[in-house]
């Protein structure tokens, strides 16, 4: 059987007894702190178990997608290992919430393997948890075949199964398939839990009892439930009679094609670890970037970048040196795309997302490995094989090397880590680049159990109040006071906080600011206020700059605008990553791995501007998180919400849970313009924009500069672009004859040069020669490649910096610029790398052609080649 066929058999068996099929979830688990990915079947299900949510259901079956690489369930350093463990896995399962429990949840297991998948009964074993005595006398009346000695009994090792740290679990049973003896490691212990690839798990059932909170309490569960996951690779490998997961359909092709791409044979034993590797985690970051996950340098995104950088170096060893792994995600859409769509509508996103990545991390793999083979490999020839912890500090720092990633390279190489010296480092390292956001003797108050109701909704600006309380010398003011109740809204969610005075009395305080502390807003007033005393009383008027409140207003509304907009025309994975929203302008951040073309930044404005002119009504509500996801409210990616949330409505537009103020009306906006659109790290993208006033000035100050230029050019207006133009072409066709004019002398002076300082070897041409400029060294390097013969140039220049380009003739004889320069930083105590034809570095002693030629004449790659004498 297929895999297709397997996961459609299994749901469709479980349907036709009762089952509701319940689509796959997001791997981004929805609301769970405590999961990184979705890793196992029941986590969309965690809610229902707990008695928070109730279904239309008491049954359910899936193929869930999983990914385990991060937390308590990780099985990334064993992936291309062996032939069970991977990143990403379908887990097939069906549920029981509070309705069948053990003896059906066993009866269904076994009918399934023993008459659907028609297993043999003689290599199946069931185990159940050691007291655990219903399980083991259930299967011996269910599976009459199992009670000669193939129902065992283990502790809670194996045999008692958890979600995470926290959540739902209890007791399991599990499935084991033996594979035969030609799988087993021999020792005379070998059987079942084995860690060899004898017995092989094939399906648990979990019997849902308990929850275990943070203290490591069990509490019984509402109802008792049933939780059963069985991998889907894993049947595939025992139903197609295959030696491992990666010998089964769902790889093979992907295998394949990285033999195709590499030139180099896949091998079954340890030979073929890094095309397992590497077809491992394409599927882990195609689905993973797919439902939203984005590569970062923090919790998921983390382990994103981890398993990314880790498939770029197995790429290394099978010398593929450019980006290569992106274009393994068309293999994939073909092999699961109609069973996931959602990556079939993701796939170009997802190559973006990675060959982005990987062009980052190329050159800085590369030269991380030169380091690595020169600090680190060669303690593997001596006594001492244990890396430095400043060695492998600095591979992380400087190189982007993930401290496991060095670890995996040395465990290759027999050596082991100074862990503590790495902690020592990195400790040294975050204790230097902590920034202190130094707000006087009291950072922060210490009443954070004060509450303060905002009531400064519905354009409402003033309302009486009484003082809580005041602190002095705190957030960088002399003085901030905290009301029971307040019309200024606090700094959150990218909305800046509100401004405006507080009167107490006769006196008029000035807040130039809001801030939340806990529950808690404080009006920081500005100027040399002096302290409150009991005489002024806790009776006040807090009044909110209206004026620049609708401005605020105005740029918030428009983000909501701008928002749909962007996943409008740019696609679904478009995800909010920040946002900056005052008076003046608007700043959004959000997830595309390209830049925005003129013609999408137009198609991103007219939407929005569109929908001002329709001045669509806003309206928000409070209502439960449940409620708001099911009305398509968009939630803030990463971001936890309570039970009840306030979700902001534009009237046939968008929903978004939102806690900011907003204009009534979309007209309220006036005009939206797009002032700048840029890369602000990895993956994120930043649109600056005015609206309002703003909006209105900026495009003024726009047509005043567009007169000027047609009174400077003497042109009536809709003549102005077409005169630039013929300007502009005027301009390249000079600078093409003066380029062509300099190229000519550049290259008459370089061939001389190679005529007449020259050194030959066997055949290979070889100038070493000073340079004044990096244009002259950008030339020189150009000239070289159009040589019809073995060339190597080698250039420097007072600044210690070296250069080297080569021919293709002498490429084409393995005689690259990236093998020489390697040499040569080796030879040098230097730095640097490039392609094939032209590499740059550096190094810290003087440098003479003498120098230079010597290091490559005596000892050097080119003798290794037998071209010397």
């Amino acid at each position: 059987m297929k895999a297709a066929e397997i996961r459609e058999s299994f749901q469709q068996y479980f349907e036709s007894r009762g089952h509701k099929r319940v689509a796959s979830s997001s791997l981004i688990p929805l609301d769970d702190p405590t999961l990184l990915f979705t890793n196992a079947g029941m986590n969309q299900f965690k809610d229902i178990f707990l008695g928070q949510r109730k279904v239309p259901y008491n049954r359910a079956t899936s193929s869930q997608k999983c990914i385990r690489a991060g937390g308590k369930h990780n099985d990334l350093e064993n992936v291309g290992e062996d032939a069970r463990h991977l990143t990403f896995f379908e887990m097939l399962g069906n549920f029981s919430f509070g309705d069948y429990f053990k003896e059906e949840a066993i009866t269904f297991a076994w009918d399934y393997v023993h008459n659907i998948l028609k297993l043999p009964p003689d290599r199946l074993y069931a185990t159940v948890l050691t007291d655990d005595d219903e399980a083991f006398k259930l299967w011996g009346r269910i599976a009459p075949q199992l009670k000669s000695g193939r129902i065992l009994r283990f502790g809670e090792k194996d045999n008692f199964w958890s979600m995470g740290e926290t959540g739902p679990c209890g007791p399991d049973s599990e499935l084991h398939f033996d594979r035969g003896a030609q799988y087993s490691c021999g020792k005379p212990t070998c059987g079942v839990n084995c860690e060899c690839d004898r017995y092989m798990e094939i399906w648990n059932l979990v019997f849902m009892q308990f929850n275990r909170d943070t203290e490591g309490k069990l509490t019984p569960l509402p109802k008792p439930s049933v939780d059963t996951g069985a991998g889907l690779e894993r049947i595939a490998m025992v139903m197609q009679k295959v030696d491992s997961n990666y010998d089964t359909d769902l790889f093979t092709p992907l295998l394949r094609t990285i033999e195709q791409m590499s030139g180099k044979e896949y091998f079954e034993d340890k030979r073929g670890t890094s095309h397992r590797v590497i077809a491992d985690h394409i599927r882990a970051l195609t689905f993973a970037i797919a439902d939203g996950a984005m590569p970062s340098n923090e919790g998921r995104g983390y382990v994103l970048r981890r398993i990314l950088r880790r498939a770029s170096r197995h790429g290394r060893l099978l010398d593929m040196h450019e980006p290569f792994i992106y274009k393994l995600t068309a293999t994939l859409v073909d092999i699961m795309g109609n069973s996931f769509p959602e990556i079939k509508q993701q796939a170009e996103h997802v190559a973006l997302v990675i060959k982005s990545e990987e062009e980052s991390f190329g050159e800085t793999l590369d030269r991380g490995l030169h380091y690595y083979n020169e600090q680190a490999r060669p303690l593997a020839s001596g006594k001492n094989k244990v890396i430095p912890g400043g060695v492998v500090f600095m591979l992380h720092d400087t190189y982007g090397f993930p401290a496991d990633l060095t670890a995996t390279i040395a465990k290759d190489d027999g050596l082991i880590i100074d862990w503590a010296g790495y902690e020592e480092a990195m400790a040294l390292q975050r204790e230097k680049s902590k920034r202190r956001f130094h707000i006087g003797l009291m950072a922060i108050p210490a009443n954070l159990h004060e509450h303060t109701d905002f009531v400064g909704y519905d354009d409402k600006f003033t309302t009486e109040a009484q003082i809580v309380t005041y602190s002095e010398a705190v957030f960088d003011c002399r003085l901030a006071l905290v009301l029971d109740k307040t019309t200024f809204y606090a700094e959150s969610g990218g909305q800046v906080g509100d401004a405006g005075e507080i009167r107490i009395g006769v006196r008029s305080l000035q807040v130039y600011s809001t801030v939340k502390a806990g529950d808690a807003h404080y009006h920081l007033i500005s100027g040399e206020t002096p302290s409150l005393s009991e005489s002024d009383g806790t009776s006040v008027v807090a009044i909110v700059d209206g004026v620049r409140q609708k401005h605020v207003q105005r740029n918030h509304t428009a983000t909501h605008l701008l928002h749909k907009a962007l996943r409008t025309v740019l696609g679904d994975h478009v995800q909010q990553k920040g946002s900056l929203v005052d008076p003046d302008h608007l700043r959004f951040d959000f997830s595309h791995y390209k830049q925005l073309s003129e013609e999408e930044l137009k198609e991103i404005e007219r939407p929005v501007n569109e929908q001002i002119l329709l001045n669509r009504k806003v309206k928000w509500e409070n209502l439960p998180i449940g409620e708001a996801k099911a009305r398509g409210a968009m939630a803030l990616f990463g971001e936890k919400y309570g039970d009840t949330v306030r979700m902001v409505e534009i009237e046939d537009y968008s929903r978004e849970l939102c806690g900011g103020t907003h204009v009534q009306a979309t007209g309220e906006i006036g005009l939206f313009v797009i002032t700048a659109e840029s890369a602000i790290a990895a993956g994120i993208r930043r649109i600056e924009a005015l609206t309002g006033k703003g909006a209105l000035n900026y495009l003024s100050n726009l047509k005043n500069q567009f007169d000027y230029t047609a009174r400077l050019l003497k042109q009536p207006q809709e003549k102005v672009v077409e005169r630039i133009e013929e300007l502009l072409e005027e301009s390249k066709r000079l600078k093409k004859e003066l380029d062509k004019s300099q190229a000519q002398s550049a290259a008459s002076g370089i061939a001389d040069l190679f005529k007449h300082k020259i050194k030959k070897i066997k055949g290979v041409t070889l100038l070493v020669n000073k340079f004044e400029s990096k244009e002259q060294l950008n030339t020189y390097a150009d000239v070289t490649q159009t040589i019809t013969y073995p060339a190597i140039g080698v250039f420097f220049n007072d600044a210690n910096q070296y250069a080297v380009t080569s021919s293709k003739p002498a490429i084409a004889m393995k005689l690259s610029a990236r093998d020489i320069i390697n040499h040569l930083n080796k030879r040098l105590s230097g730095r640097g790398g490039g392609r094939e034809y032209f590499t740059q570095g550096g190094c810290d002693q003087p440098l003479t052609e003498q120098l230079l030629e010597s290091w490559l004449t005596v000892r050097s790659r080119l003798r290794k080649e037998a071209l010397m004498p």
